[in-house]
Order: C-alpha cells, then sequence, then structure tokens
C-alpha cells in the first residue's frame, strides 16, 4: 500500500508579518500613509473627543482617514466592507496597524468628521 504524507491543507498556519514592511515606496497606500502622518495637522479632531476622564478610547484619526480613504480609492464605500478589509486585507491592516474598527465606527466617522470638515478634506485630498 502506498504511503502518502498527510494533507494538511485544511490546517491554519501563523506566519509573522511586519506590517511596516507591506507598505513599499511608490505605492499609492505609501503617499497616503506618508501625507497623512507626516504632513495633515489632525489636531482639530482632538477637540471631538472628550474621553479623558472615561469611557473607551478612540480610535486615533490618522488610523480612520487612513482607511476610509485607501477603502474610497479601492471603490469600497460602505463602512461594512471597509470594516471587513481590516480584518481580512493585508494592506489595510497594515495601513490601521492591525486595528480592527467596527463598521458602525467607521461609520460614525465618516458622518462626523469627515462630511462636518469639507474644507479641510479638500486640502488633505489636493495634496494628493
Amino acid at each position: 500500500m502506498a504511503n502518502y504524507k498527510p494533507d494538511l491543507s485544511c490546517q491554519s498556519k501563523f506566519i509573522p508579518i511586519n506590517f511596516a514592511q507591506q507598505i513599499t515606496p511608490g505605492t499609492f497606500e505609501y503617499a497616503l500613509s506618508h501625507i497623512v502622518d507626516k504632513h495633515l495637522d489632525l489636531s482639530s479632531f482632538d477637540e471631538w473627543y472628550n474621553n479623558d476622564n472615561g469611557g473607551a478610547a478612540a480610535y486615533p484619526p490618522s488610523v480612520m482617514l487612513k482607511i476610509v480613504l485607501f477603502g474610497y480609492s479601492r471603490g469600497l464605500v460602505s463602512s461594512r466592507r471597509i470594516a471587513r478589509a481590516c480584518e481580512t486585507n493585508i494592506t489595510f491592516m497594515s495601513l490601521s496597524g492591525d486595528a480592527q474598527p467596527h463598521y458602525t465606527s467607521i461609520a460614525h466617522f465618516v458622518a462626523h468628521f469627515i462630511t462636518s470638515r469639507k474644507d479641510q478634506m479638500n486640502c488633505c485630498l489636493r495634496k494628493f
């Protein structure tokens, strides 16, 4: 009788990933991350969050802005799809630092921050 190695295709495997190495220079996601992290003043978002004395910690506006803008650039306009991409797509994981915001957090960010700060968003998008 033939002796075969076992088929382990249904077995999970843990693979170490360095998120910083997933975003390579010269790509859109690198430019997006660089501009949001180094060239945008996001301090105006701080006044909205008043959770110093209580409440859950909020996702950084830079993370939310990066995943929303990257999602939009890839045709993902639904907060549910962006949230799912943060769980399954390595580029979204890298941009967010593996934060996996709930779709309601993404929808709230878009509704309250992006739409209420249209002038600031237009300035941000012109830098691209």
